[in-house]
Order: C-alpha cells, then sequence, then structure tokens
C-alpha cells in the first residue's frame, strides 16, 4: 500500500511537470478603437508629453515602461516629446489583470476493498490527465488621449485590448507594451469610432 501511494505521488509529479509543455500559449488579435477631434491638422506635430491618468501612479515599473513605449510612438507620428510643458499632453492609462485558468487535479485515485474466498484484497486506479489546467489569462488595455496642455476638447483618444496565456511571451511588461500602443498607433490617427483588430502579421 505505502508503495502504491509512492507511486501516485511520483505520477502526480511527473504529469504536472508534463502539462507545463502541453498547453500551447493563446495571444489574441489587439482590439483598437480610436476617436479623432475636430482638429486633426493640429495631430502629430509641435511639443508633446506623457502624464498619467487620474488614479495612476507614474512612478510605478509598469507605468514607466508602458510610457517609454508610448514616447516611441509618438516620436514616430512626428512629435517633439519632452519630459513637461509640452504644447499637447498625451494622458496615458493601463490595466492589467488576470484570469485564473480552471484548476483540476492531473491525479483522480480510485480504491476498492473486497473479500474473496482466497482472502481479503485492496486495489488502487490512477487516472493521470496529462493535458493540464489551462494556464491563467492577462488582458492588457491602453488608453490614450491627446489634447492641448491648455485644455479644451481631446483631439484625439484611443483605447487597445488584447489577452494573452501567461506561458506566452507578453507576460512580460515590455512585450505587451511595445505590442499594444504599437498596435494603437497603427495608420494613425485612424478611422475615427471604428472598431479593428490588429493581428501580429499587420505590425
Amino acid at each position: 500500500m505505502k508503495h502504491a501511494i509512492k507511486t501516485i505521488f511520483a505520477l502526480a509529479a511527473c504529469s504536472a511537470a508534463l502539462s507545463a509543455c502541453t498547453t500551447p500559449a493563446y495571444v489574441s488579435p489587439v482590439e483598437v478603437t480610436r476617436f479623432t477631434g475636430a482638429a486633426p491638422a493640429q495631430l502629430g506635430q509641435g511639443t508633446i508629453s506623457v502624464e498619467a491618468a487620474p488614479g495612476r501612479d507614474s512612478a510605478s515599473i509598469e507605468f514607466t515602461v508602458f510610457r517609454d513605449q508610448l514616447e516611441r510612438e509618438l516620436s514616430v507620428i512626428g512629435y517633439h516629446v519632452v519630459a513637461s510643458r509640452g504644447s499637447q499632453v498625451a494622458m496615458l492609462d493601463i490595466a492589467r489583470t488576470v484570469a485564473e485558468g480552471e484548476r483540476r487535479s492531473p491525479v483522480s485515485v480510485g480504491g476498492g476493498a473486497g473479500v474473496g474466498s482466497y482472502g481479503s484484497g485492496v486495489g488502487l486506479g490512477v487516472g493521470i490527465d496529462l493535458s493540464g489546467s489551462p494556464p491563467d489569462r492577462i488582458d492588457t488595455q491602453v488608453a490614450v488621449s491627446i489634447r492641448r496642455a491648455t485644455g479644451g476638447a481631446n483631439l484625439w483618444e484611443g483605447r487597445a485590448r488584447f489577452t494573452a496565456t501567461d506561458n506566452s511571451d507578453y507576460v512580460d511588461p515590455a512585450l505587451a507594451a511595445d505590442r499594444a500602443i504599437a498596435a494603437l498607433f497603427t495608420d494613425f490617427p485612424g478611422q475615427s469610432g471604428e472598431t479593428i483588430e490588429i493581428t501580429p502579421e499587420d505590425q
């Protein structure tokens, strides 16, 4: 009996190791929605500074990673990025949330005992699920709005969102930031009010 129990634990350990390799990574397209204000000619020129949206910690490592990527994209579309007091302001908001995959035991054990004509016996049945538990999913959302530093209505605003499992490369905030923000500024400023999906092949 003790030998059987040891065998069960050994099988459980093996199946856990195998399950990490059997679940493929998943990465969704990036869903992008953008809106352009009444003065599109003012976009992509002059100085601009990046600020954190209200309630966001501008000193956090994660925000810094996304801010740096946003500044690079703003430079690409024609802005001169400055640390502060730009003629325009890009307000950055980010959110990364984790949804846990459904957990299930990799090993199931069934036991039975009986008495026959030649004595008693104990049997154990072991079933192993090598598919493993599904990985957690990380939802990455980015929102950017551009306005004049003096205030007024937004000149432009956009949102990007995608989901990836935690066994993909996009568990890394730097790679997630690169993908989301690059998608957000694809063909800037984009068709106002239209929601599109950007795949890796489009970027």
